[in-house]
């Protein structure tokens, strides 16, 4: 129906006075009116008023009866799809565009199949991420109209029809093509992203920056016009990820290369390159600016505004590095691209004959160009100039004019261009190309819109065929999906006429077409446009589509589907033919540099690059051409461009028709690039030429409103009767009603889920909607004002009676106090008469009294003044002798007290000149540095000590010295007696002993001199070095004052730094936690992704020959997230290392505590290397001490026989000693405990002392008593040896080192020889002397003789020894001290170069760099001492075992003795003993464990039981591993648990019961980790049984860090399975449901909603759906033992899933943005916050989350008309940010007429209000956003020894300790 007109109830309502209409304008194309009259059938004009209130007359022809178009409701304004509008019009879609685009900026609108984009000239933040994930998945019509909607569409369908799908983007230059297609393909890449690690995506991307730099330039029209066409396929696996892609591109416009018109340029590239000239890698290119060369100034401005084409250059090389092409390749095309302009800058020099020309030798560019393509330059010298005829008998060379030779020029740059641009493009489809199978494709055509310029030629001819093509397509498939949708609803099909222009096409391209007769034309040799123009005229002369000018001879019109276009005729056969020289093409085949003679290698026959590309990957591609392919001439010859054209768009057309089409079509607004600024008749011409006007006409054709039956009844059920609302059927209700109102049946059809109405009948309904709401509005009216007039007259009446009784009271009142004033008067008159008279009779009496009492005064007085005048002179005299007593007095004292203060002031002044400078002195000392003070008192107190220990040393030192002195000569005078006894052979060698005694002597006090001198010089330096700090500490008074003063003047200022770094940890330390949780669910994430992928591997690569891994390896290394940690101490340097090797160094740098050990274990070893060092050097000094000393007793060659044989004798005498001092000293320990036990403590030492002291002088007393003995039996020895051996000559062997184990000790010459004397004797003749020694008294003696001087000898080595090692000491505590000093000093000069802020920021990082310090020694004495403490508590339990072990064998032992003796058998019952709460089992029945206790549990099974079981379970079984100290165990146990754990997570990865069960068990086990780990800060809630259940031998912490992990990825994991099953409820019920009841009206849908990615049944939820949902959840939550805290935290990232989805939906959906569904959303979200009242959940901060919606509820209910909304609105909504405020503002959309829209000019107030703001530029709300968990610590009540194991759990393995 037209509607316009027509007979009809429409026609009949809506011709009537105030309808609205649409009426032709030459400005505005169509403009709004009003009728002020109504029109009756027969009216020659029409009463009309415009929006300015102009009176018109609209004149109607009354033969056609052509009434102006209708306009649709208001209500229907400004809809997302134009097929939703009542009336499909020209004007209609027009208006409805620019209200959307100009009022609420919305750029994207739905014309059925067709998305309309409109391009805004401005960046708008509608393509970031997270609208991508909010499009992702949703219906096309259930959001607002988006590119990223139409791209789901076409993945939707993809993967669920499994057909290829297409896009096809048009528009006219500048319209936004390339923008769309972009934003396409960064769709696919985002939502199809790879599924290995190719980063295909990234690739498909990165071809645009190339593509726009080598196919994009500046135009009038557009800065970044694509001037060829590409169609680019992107590949899909079976799973739907991308795996490749494929390009193809179409008619380059190669003319641009050589000439651009003004105000245009040349291809990006070139600029780019000419920005990027002063690089040192392009330096040999020889470029300068772009002002510099022909080819890229002929359009006068090389730059564009806001771009810089040095950053684009460097964007497009990254892009060629990601698409693998090489560098080598890279400089290569920039030669060849530098080489184009270099031949342009060529200069061509005519001759005189004008026939012939030439170029200079010299010539710069022409060098360059030569040098850059590797040609040689003579040969291109010669034929850029000369071109080569060949006939059949000859060549000749021919010489070509000035004008030849620059086209010959021109065309050898195109076609060098072209080529290049063909290999790039064929290069980037290889780096797109996979070898994996292709399953399915989409295409996204960027292809050139319809175009028509002043002078068109070939390019915009081609252009416009294709559109043509095109066209055609989109009118079949718009034909077919409208077809397609009648039969679906089974309605009587009617066949529409539509355009279609296939005589317009087959005039192009058919025989003796066009292009036909141009091909024929290149063909003659001498063919001219001219000629080709005639032929045109005399063959088409008379077809419909074809016209000739009347003023012209070379131009021809076409009369293309969108407009006429006139072609000039100029240029067509040079440009079709694309000459170019051959002579020029083989010298550049000849080119030294392979890619530049690959390009011009191709084939004679190929297609050239632009559509050979697009051949190679069609091969994927099985398409059969709906017709059969146009016939060619059998002739051979090179094809031209028209012909090359034509083919690669039938190539085209048969991939696009074996492809499902989505088309969009962008629309330029204005040709000023204006941001938001609308011209409509650019607007009309380019949707008459898309057609989308078409797409309209053949909607209006048919029935272009649909509604389902359900939104119908929903919408105009006011208009239902009331007993027609008893039938349940909604089908039969809506059949009856319109029935009803519309009269005629064709005007509407039934189909199976839809009704169809024609055009204009949904605006008829909405205005009998209107009439019924406005009847029952007049209505309630009525009564409302007839109620306000009842009560007011109540209210009048009730006054009138209220005023006359207050007036009637007022009178009584007035009289009853006129009487009461009368009675008051009489009585004032009486009572003051009264008072008169009484007051006078008053004044007399008091006149006479008065009188009196003066007389009687006067003459008392005058008595009293004689009486006081003598006593005043009595007392005169009286004060006067006294006077001149005092002052004789005075006088005296005086004097004494001035000679007392004289005296006084100089004892004070002496005094107080002694107390300043105390006082001074005391001051000073006071303002020192106390931390310096106590340093010096430290050092002092050393020195002290050290002088102490020194004087006590030399003491001891001098008096071993002085013992040492008097045993020399004792034993001096023995050798004198000795030497007397002994013969001259001995004496010498006894003297020579002595000699080296004495030396040895003589040696070690120089040594001690030396040692005390260097103690004495090392103490005076010390005192020096403490009388110089004590200096520095002085000079350093006055700056620690400075410090002091500015510390305190920052003290308050501190405190806030304080406070607002406090605040800032905390959030710093939030930040660090969510970034960790991000770390840890990222990396859950690769490796959920890692298993998948070696899945998919071993599926892939599985043969027969296959083998797995080992499952130990397996798990170990893929399951497990951390590697096997010792449970040593970690406190160990070693320990660290190898935990760090473990870990790894990225984990190991996150433990700063392991660092610092290590960092101080380096110093550690620094210092051990340092004095190891030293002691090297002093070993190597002893070593030659030693080798000296070796050789001087090599030269006494002293004899080892005597040796050997004193070494036996000498062990045989220790021997016995040894037996005696064991004696002795048993004696005196028992004197010593007999002593103590009788004698207090008190006086036990002295008294033990004292009796050591009398043993030791009885034992020197008989030690000189055998001494003489001694020497008298030598005496008498040597001379009965020297007799009987005379005049023998006996050499004795004896080897006694085999058979002494004493025998290496150090033996002196002296007792060699007294040794080898008496075994000579004892070997000869033993009893001889044997008589001597009847008792062993003789041995005795000697041997004790003997130990003494060893004795002595040993104490002075080692108190020599002793005082040499504390030197050493001293001197490393002073080496120490002065590197520490050092260091301090320069801290210290650094500090004070540093600002007073930075000194003391700079002193607390000094300050807790030594507390770390100290706390890390500390930390190691502690581990040590908890090592030392383990270590001993373990053999302790070791023991304890063994006496348990020993007493239960006893007692078995002694039950089987007394059942031995028992003579009948007796029944005993056994004890049983206590639980301790361990479980033991074998390490073989580990697997079975974890099987049972984890991997096959399920959560049903333990119902009714302790929550949380399995956790109790295995912290049992590791306790037991604890007990027996099994570390193997523990780890095993712990690494199998945490493996099973992720093994059952990744099998159930959608079960939210098993993910939040072993939630709960593995908080619940990292929990007794921590109560009974011997904690401290663990066990203040421990029973005293619970503490007895604590771990005693490992530290578990870092496995404690493992769990903590695991729980933030099983709780990610039960975040994303709530969220799964919630977020397709939520928009249903928050948004689209009917909370309250008959609240919302549907507005009419269009085209969208119907849209087949839509399912056919209704998968709407309601809000008890959600709330069901929730409480499942938290019953789970509840049954399993989860933690409170951390049900809280669940529920509140799921309430902010919930308020981000619902926002974000709000925020992209124009139809739910009313205030309907705020009230909607208000009562929804106050059920939720009820419904965590009720769950006592409402501490989670959930409702904080909720804010922004509710916020938004607000917004859409409030008033939005004037200021003061303004101001309530950006005060109320501070949770919304202001570009949230102000999409929701356009957003809005009235439900009825009778509310009304926003104001353009109200949401600028709004804006202007909250510019102030600093809101992020992020729309949508990140719905995928996680707040960091936290797992407070929550000890259980539970013992060990209280849990019982159920026997189905099938572990009787396990066993009860």
């Amino acid at each position: 129906m037209d509607p316009r007109g027509g007979n009809s109830p429409v026609l009949y309502y809506n011709t009537c006075q105030y309808t609205r209409v649409w009426i032709p304008d030459p400005d505005e194309v169509w403009r709004s009116a009003e009728l002020t009259k109504d029109y009756k059938e027969g009216d020659t004009s029409l009463q009309l008023r415009l929006e300015d209130e102009t009176i018109r007359e609209y004149p109607i022809d009354v033969q056609s009866n052509q009434l102006p178009f209708l306009r649709n409701p208001d209500i229907l304004v400004g809809e997302n799809d134009l097929t939703a509008l009542s009336y499909l019009h020209e004007p209609a879609v027009l208006h409805n565009l620019k209200v959307r685009f100009l009022e609420s900026n919305h750029i994207y609108t739905y014309c059925g199949i067709v998305l309309v984009a409109i391009n805004p000239y401005e960046q708008l933040p509608i393509y970031g991420q997270d609208v991508i994930y909010a499009y992702s998945g949703q219906n096309m019509g259930d959001m607002d109209p988006h590119i990223f909607a139409v791209a789901e569409e076409a993945y939707k369908q993809m993967a669920r029809d499994e057909k290829n799908q297409s896009i096809i983007v048009s528009g006219e230059s500048g319209a936004g093509k390339t923008v769309s297609a972009k934003y396409a393909m960064r769709y696919f890449a985002t939502v199809g992203g790879s599924a290995s690690d190719t980063n295909i995506e990234e690739k498909v991307l990165a071809s645009s920056p190339i593509m726009e730099a080598i196919g994009n330039a500046k135009t009038t029209r557009n800065d970044n016009s694509s001037r060829f066409g590409k169609y680019i396929q992107i590949g899909f696996d079976k799973r739907y990820h991308i795996i490749g892609a494929n390009m193809r591109t179409y008619l380059l416009e190669k003319s641009r290369v050589v000439f651009q018109a003004d105000d245009e340029r040349n291809y990006h590239i070139f600029y780019q390159l000419c920005a990027a000239a002063s690089l040192p890698e392009f330096k040999e290119l020889a470029l300068t600016c772009a002002e510099d060369f022909f080819y890229t100034s002929q359009g006068r401005d090389t730059c564009i505004e806001g771009v810089d084409d040095a950053e684009d250059f460097e964007k497009t090389r990254q892009a060629f590095t990601l698409l693998g092409v090489r560098e080598s390749h890279q400089i290569s095309i920039f030669k060849i691209i530098a080489s184009i302009l270099h031949l342009g800058n060529v200069e061509i020099q005519a001759e005189r004959d004008g026939d012939s020309c030439s170029i200079s030798p010299q010539d710069e560019h022409l060098n360059s160009f030569c040098r850059l393509l590797g040609v040689e330059h003579s040969q291109m010298e010669h034929w850029l100039c000369h071109r080569k005829l060949v006939t059949t008998s000859e060549t000749y060379v021919k010489t070509m004019s000035l004008q030849q030779v620059v086209n010959a020029r021109n065309a050898l740059a195109k076609h060098i261009y072209a080529q290049l641009f063909g290999w790039i493009v064929e290069h980037i489809n290889k780096a797109l190309h996979t070898p994996l199978k292709q399953h399915s494709f989409i295409g996204v055509l960027d292809i050139y819109g319809f175009e028509t310029f002043e002078v068109n030629s070939f390019e915009q001819f081609c252009i416009n065929y294709a559109n043509e093509k095109l066209q055609q397509q989109f009118n079949s498939h718009v034909f077919k999906l409208e077809q397609e949708e009648y039969m679906k609803e089974q309605i009587p099909w009617t066949l529409i006429d539509f355009y279609d222009n296939q005589p317009c096409i087959d005039l192009i391209e058919a025989k003796l077409g066009i292009l036909d007769l141009l091909d024929e034309e290149c063909k003659v040799p001498k063919g001219t446009d001219q000629n080709w123009a005639q032929k045109l005229y005399d063959r088409h002369s008379g077809s419909q589509h074809f016209q000739k000018p009347r003023m012209s001879n070379t131009a021809f019109i076409v009369v293309h589907f969108a407009d006429k276009v006139e072609y000039l005729s100029d240029g067509f056969l040079e440009k079709n033919r694309d000459t170019v020289y051959e002579e020029q093409i083989n010298i550049l085949k000849a080119s030294k540099f392979p890619l530049v003679a690959d390009l011009f290698h191709d084939d004679k026959d190929s297609v050239p690059a632009t559509t050979a590309s697009g051949k190679g990957s069609s091969s994927k591609i099985n398409i059969r051409s709906a017709r059969p392919p146009l016939k060619v001439s059998n002739k051979e010859h090179k094809k031209t461009v028209g012909h090359q054209f034509r083919t690669s768009l039938h190539l085209l057309m048969e991939t696009l028709n074996a492809t499902t089409p989505h088309y969009v079509r962008c629309i330029k607004p204005n040709d000023e690039k204006l941001p938001f600024h609308f011209d409509p008749k650019r607007a009309v011409q380019q949707l008459r030429a898309c057609g989308v006007l078409e797409t309209i006409r053949i909607s209006a054709a048919g029935y272009p409103s649909r509604w389902a039956y359900h939104d119908f009844f929903n919408r105009y059920r006011v208009l239902v009767k009331k007993r027609e609302l008893a039938n349940t059927d909604k089908k039969a209700i809506c059949r009856s009603v319109l029935e009803s109102l519309i009269k005629d049946p064709d005007k509407f059809q039934f189909g199976r889920t839809k009704i169809f109405f024609r055009a204009g009948q949904v605006a008829y309904l909405e205005k009998l909607r209107a009439d019924k709401f406005r009847a029952a509005t007049i209505m309630i009216q009525k009564t409302v004002r007839g109620w306000l007039q009842k009560v007011k007259y109540r209210r009048l009446k009730a006054t009138t009676l209220t005023l006359q009784r207050y007036c009637r009271g007022l009178l009584a009142r007035r009289l009853a106090e006129h009487l009461r004033r009368t009675r008051a008067a009489i009585m004032l008159q009486k009572q003051y008469r009264m008072r008169r008279a009484r007051l006078a009779y008053q004044r007399v009496h008091r006149a006479t009294v008065t009188i009196q009492a003066f007389t009687r005064g006067m003459f008392v007085r005058r008595i009293y003044q004689q009486v006081l005048m003598e006593h005043k002179a009595t007392i005169l005299q009286k004060h006067v002798r006294g006077w001149v007593a005092r002052r004789r007095f005075q006088r005296l004292r005086g004097a004494a007290i001035v000679i007392q203060c004289a005296f006084r002031m100089l004892k004070a002044k002496q005094e107080l000149k002694a107390l300043k400078i105390e006082a001074r002195s005391a001051e000073h000392l006071k303002r020192l540095n106390v931390g310096m003070e106590n340093k010096v008192v430290q050092l002092q107190r050393k020195i002290d000590d050290q002088n102490k220990e020194f004087k006590t040393l030399s003491e001891q030192l001098s008096a071993v010295t002085s013992t040492h002195t008097m045993e020399v000569e004792k034993l001096k005078k023995e050798l004198a007696r000795y030497q007397q006894s002994q013969g001259e052979d001995g004496s010498l060698r006894l003297q020579e002993e002595v000699e080296s005694l004495r030396a040895e002597l003589q040696r070690a006090h120089s040594e001690r001199k030396i040692l005390e001198d260097a103690h004495t010089k090392e103490k005076d330096e010390l005192r020096k070095r403490v009388a110089d700090l004590e200096e520095e500490n002085a000079l350093l008074k006055d700056e620690k004052e400075q410090l002091n003063n500015q510390i305190l003047c920052q003290a308050k200022d501190e405190s806030a730094q304080n406070s607002a770094k406090e605040n800032l940890m905390k959030r710093e330390l939030e930040e660090e936690r969510s970034r960790y949780q991000n770390l840890v669910k990222e990396y859950s994430r690769l490796e959920q992704r890692y298993d998948n992928l070696r899945d998919e591997m071993t599926i892939i690569k599985q043969t027969p020959g296959h083998r797995r891994n080992p499952s130990n390896q397996s798990s170990l290394e893929s399951d497990s997230n951390y590697p096997s940690i010792s449970t040593s101490e970690v406190g160990d340097t070693e320990d660290a290392l190898q935990q760090v090797e473990d870990i790894g160094l990225e984990k190991a740098a996150m433990d700063m505590t392991v660092f610092l050990k290590l960092q101080k274990r380096v110093r550690e070893l620094e210092q051990e290397r340092k004095k190891l060092q030293v002691q090297l050097e002093k070993r190597e000094q002893q070593d030659s001490r030693k080798v000296q000393v070796e050789q001087a007793k090599n030269d006494l060659d002293l004899d080892q026989d005597a040796d050997l044989a004193y070494n036996s004798l000498k062990r045989q005498e220790l021997e016995s000693e040894n037996k005696k001092l064991k004696n002795d000293l048993n004696e005196l320990r028992k004197a010593v405990a007999d002593q103590a036990t009788q004698n207090n403590s008190s006086h036990s030492s002295p008294d033990s002392y004292s009796l050591l002291l009398n043993q030791l002088k009885l034992a020197n007393e008989e030690l000189e008593v055998r001494k003489e003995e001694v020497l008298i039996l030598r005496t008498q020895i040597v001379s009965a040896d020297q007799r009987r051996l005379a005049g023998k000559s006996t050499e004795p062997n004896i080897n006694a080192r085999t058979s002494w184990p004493n025998s290496e000790k150090h033996v002196d010459q002296e007792d060699a020889i007294e040794a080898y004397h008496g075994v000579c004797q004892t070997n000869s003749k033993t009893e001889d002397w044997g008589y001597l020694n009847e008792d062993g008294e003789l041995g005795l003696a000697y041997q004790g003789l003997k130990q003494v001087a060893r004795l002595l000898e040993a104490q002075l080595q080692a108190q020599s020894r002793e005082h040499e090692e504390e030197v050493e000491g001293l001197r490393a505590q002073v080496e120490a001290l002065k590197e520490e000093l050092d260091k301090q000093q320069q801290t210290f000069c650094q500090t004070l170069l540093l600002s007073p802020e930075a000194q003391v920021e700079f002193g607390v990082q000094q300050e807790i760099s030594r507390l770390t310090n100290e706390n890390l020694d500390l930390k190691e004495l502690v581990e040590k001492l908890e090592k030392n403490e383990r270590k001993l508590k373990k053999q302790l339990k070791i023991y304890m075992k063994k006496v348990q072990d020993l007493e239960a064998a006893q007692a078995l032992a002694q039950s089987e003795r007394r059942r031995h003796e028992l003579n009948r058998q007796v029944t005993v019952q056994r004890k049983e003993k206590d639980f301790q709460g361990m479980l033991e089992y074998h390490k073989e029945d580990e697997a079975l464990l974890i099987r049972n206790l984890v991997t096959d549990l399920k959560p049903q099974a333990l119902a009714g039981t302790v929550p949380c079981l399995p956790a109790y379970i295995l912290y049992m079984c590791i306790r037991h591993a604890d007990y027996v100290n099994d570390d193997l165990k523990v780890h095993s146990l712990l690494t199998s648990t945490i493996n099973g754990i992720k093994k059952v997570l990744k099998k159930h990865n959608d079960d939210f019961e098993m993910t939040s069960f072993w939630l709960s068990n593995t908080c619940r086990l990292l929990h007794c980790l921590k109560q009974y780990s011997g904690d401290e800060g663990f066990m203040t809630q421990n029973t005293a049984k619970q503490n007895e259940h604590c771990l005693k031998n490992f530290d578990l912490t870092e496995y404690r860090q493992v769990l903590s992990d695991l729980s933030i990825q099983i709780y990610q994991q039960l975040i994303k399975i709530a969220e799964g099953v919630l977020q397709p409820m939520i928009v249903s019920a928050m948004l689209e449901n009917e909370s309250i009841q008959g609240l919302s009206g549907v507005k009419p849908t269009g085209y969208r909603k119907r849209s087949s990615s839509m399912a056919d049944g209704d998968n709407s939820y309601c809000l008890e759906a959600v709330i069901r949902q929730m409480n499942s959840f938290h019953t789970v939550m509840c049954d399993q033992g989860l933690d409170p805290e951390i049900i809280l935290q669940v529920f509140k990232q799921l309430f902010y899933m919930i308020n981000a989805v619902t926002l974000n939906n709000l925020l992209l959906r124009k139809d739910v943005c009313s205030w309907s569904t705020g009230m909607q959303l208000r009562y929804n979200i106050s059920q939720l916050e009820e419904w965590l009242r009720g769950r006592n959940l409402h501490q989670s901060g959930a409702v904080q989350t909720m804010e922004p919606l509710i916020q938004a509820a607000q917004l859409l209910q409030l008033k939005k008309k004037t200021p003061e909304d303004a101001e309530a609105i950006c005060s109320l909504c501070t949770s919304l940010s202001t570009q949230q405020i102000v999409k929701i503002l356009n957003l809005y959309t009235p439900l009825n007429e009778f509310e009304e829209r926003v104001t353009v000019a109200f949401i600028r107030t709004i804006q202007a209000q909250l510019q102030e703001r600093n809101d992020p530029q992020q729309l949508l709300l990140d719905f995928k956003h996680m707040f960091p968990v936290l797992f407070p610590f929550n000890p259980s009540s539970l013992t060990m020894d209280s849990i019982h194991i159920p026997a189905y759990l099938n572990l009787e393995f396990l066993n009860e300790v």
